[in-house]
């Protein structure tokens, strides 16, 4: 009888706090008008253990929209909710109820100064929330609301928010702790020499060799603090920079040494590097920018790991080295390796990856080249470049542009070419040379002298018809690499190896080639395929057939400069009524 009364009192109160939402929602009443006594009631249902499940979520709700709406009940529900009791609300199984309660606990952030927000964070990732959410709301097997998403974008939000002290406060060069700070970067990167070495010196010298090692760390000024007296990223730079040293020793000190050895301006500044990603991640992540009453964008990889901002600098500074190497930049270039890795990262994240490992993955895969193709593709897209008809342009005009592809090749045949010798012993520095005859019918070559210039057709003693010719074989096929088993200097030769089989009498005869470079086999193999009537299948052909393709198609469509080109061609018209004027010779004429 006891828990029927319950049931039907709860059923009522749900019902009673349902029809007061409601009212409230019509914006008659500002919230700040109810009473402390009414609102530690509607408190008491959110704190009491045996609540009915419909009453819960309503009282949070209730309790967010007070909260937000007026700062001193605001005060009032933070000092009467305590952070566990939202805890085990959100470890609940009703899902309603577990959005209401992450309603309620980002309202109170929101709400709080910035250093009881800051407490208030540091107690709920000590009480494990973001493992929580991690495991059992981003990786939860029903899909997630779109209010639980947003609530999740103002939990990171408000977390990365707390980054913004930090983000804007500047190097003080006076203060003892930051100098030391600035002292440990460098020494995790040089102090086995440079302390060993540092002992004897007079503190000139010693000062002297700090200063060089500064510079090698990257740091643009003599004296490093100035640097980092640029806000934003101020401090928040040089935590980045020391993390990176205490969490990913052997990557930094790698880094640093690499580039210092690294011939003439094509090093890369650590320092210079760290503190433009720094902004550029403040930037990427909104860091210290006013939370939207709608975005939903948060970051699952945000919630994977704890230090996640620092973390992701780890990925993202060796993910700078390695895209510096990829575009063989020198220090001119380094607002373009900024602007490229900006692309990378931002990118990557738009592809929300679940956690850091898979975010590492993804952006390391996404290379230089394959930013450049997908700039080029998207430019396309922007042009209209891909619409249907001018798809079916370029078909049209492939088959004439790969003949003009075909005939440079063949002249290039025409032109020859001298070829190293490689013998079984060594490389040989003996040179010959071959040619196709301008008729196309013969191949005609011959050893050269070094130094000489290239001969005359008619001066070439061996001749090959082309008719002759079975086959034309590539990188490991050949005889002549096959021969020589995988020694480490032959590996380089795969590449740019091709020979030709051909019917010398009874037997099978080769003609075997090293060429002089990548782009010379792709010559050569393609003008002997063309010869053979083979398709040209070289990256090369690739190349500048896609290059003619772009020019020829843009030349046609001059005229239509800023006309839209339809998807669909238009319909044709029904032929006309007046179609019989046709003379009919069928009739005699008198």
């Amino acid at each position: 009888m006891g828990m029927n009364v319950l049931c039907s009192l709860g059923e009522m109160l749900a019902l009673g706090l349902t029809a007061f939402l409601e009212l409230m929602e019509h914006g008659v009443v500002s919230w700040e008008t109810l009473s402390i006594p009414f609102v530690r009631k509607v408190v008491s249902y959110v704190n009491m253990n045996l609540m009915d499940a419909s009453v819960q979520p309503l009282a949070l709700r209730l309790l967010e929209s007070v909260t937000l709406s007026s700062p001193a009940l605001g005060q009032l529900v933070k000092s009467e909710v305590p952070l566990d009791r939202l805890l085990v609300h959100l470890q609940v199984v009703n899902q309603q109820l577990q959005t209401k309660a992450m309603a309620l606990l980002t309202a109170l952030l929101q709400g709080a100064s910035t250093a009881e927000r800051k407490h208030m964070l540091d107690y709920l990732w000590k009480r494990n929330l973001r493992q929580f959410i991690y495991k059992n709301i981003i990786h939860s097997a029903a899909p997630m609301g779109d209010e639980m998403a947003h609530h999740l974008y103002v939990l990171q939000a408000l977390t990365l928010g707390l980054l913004e002290p930090r983000m804007r406060t500047p190097l003080d060069p006076y203060n003892q702790e930051e100098r030391e700070r600035l002292q440990a970067l460098r020494q995790a990167a040089f102090e086995p020499e440079g302390e060993s070495s540092g002992t004897g010196l007079s503190a000139d010298r010693r000062r002297s060799l700090c200063v060089r090692e500064f510079r090698k760390l990257g740091f643009s000024n003599s004296n490093p603090a100035q640097d980092l007296e640029r806000v934003p990223p101020g401090l928040l730079a040089l935590d980045n920079m020391l993390y990176f040293s205490k969490h990913a020793p052997s990557a930094y000190s790698r880094f640093v040494l690499e580039n210092s050895s690294r011939e003439d301006k094509h090093e890369c500044p650590f320092a210079k590097s760290s503190i433009q990603l720094t902004v550029v991640l403040c930037e990427l992540l909104h860091v210290g920018e006013p939370c939207s009453e709608t975005a939903q964008d948060f970051s699952p990889m945000f919630f994977s790991q704890d230090h996640s901002f620092h973390e992701l600098f780890c990925v993202a500074i060796q993910l700078l080295n390695k895209t510096w190497k990829e575009m063989r930049a020198t220090q001119e270039d380094f607002d373009k390796v900024m602007q490229v890795v900006r692309e990378q990262l931002a990118r990557t994240l738009a592809l929300k990856p679940t956690s850091l490992e898979l975010f590492r993955t993804k952006v390391n895969v996404l290379s230089y080249g394959e930013v450049l193709r997908l700039r080029q593709t998207e430019r396309l897209h922007q042009e209209g470049t891909l619409a249907p008809p001018i798809l079916e342009l370029r078909e049209k005009l492939k088959p004439q542009l790969m003949g003009l592809i075909r005939q440079q090749r063949l002249l290039r045949l025409c032109e020859g070419m001298l070829f190293r010798k490689i013998s079984s012993r060594r490389r040989q520095d003996k040179l010959w040379f071959c040619c196709l005859s301008p008729n196309h019918k013969v191949l005609q070559y011959g050893d050269v002298e070094e130094g000489a210039n290239p001969p005359t057709l008619e001066s070439l003693p061996e001749q090959l018809p082309v008719a002759d010719i079975r086959a034309l074989l590539m990188g490991k096929d050949c005889p002549h690499v096959r021969e020589k088993g995988s020694g480490k200097q032959n590996k380089d030769l795969y590449e740019l190896a091709f020979s030709i089989s051909y019917d010398h009498g009874e037997e099978e005869a080769y003609l075997n080639f090293i060429a002089p470079s990548k782009r010379d086999f792709y010559l050569w193999t393609d003008g002997l395929s063309a010869l053979l009537g083979s398709t040209m299948g070289s990256e090369q052909t690739r190349l500048d057939l896609e290059q003619l393709l772009t020019m020829e198609t843009k030349l046609r469509l001059l005229e239509l400069e800023n006309v839209p080109i339809p998807e669909q061609p238009p319909p044709v018209p029904p032929p006309p009524t007046n179609f019989n004027f046709c003379y009919d010779f069928s009739i005699t004429e008198p």
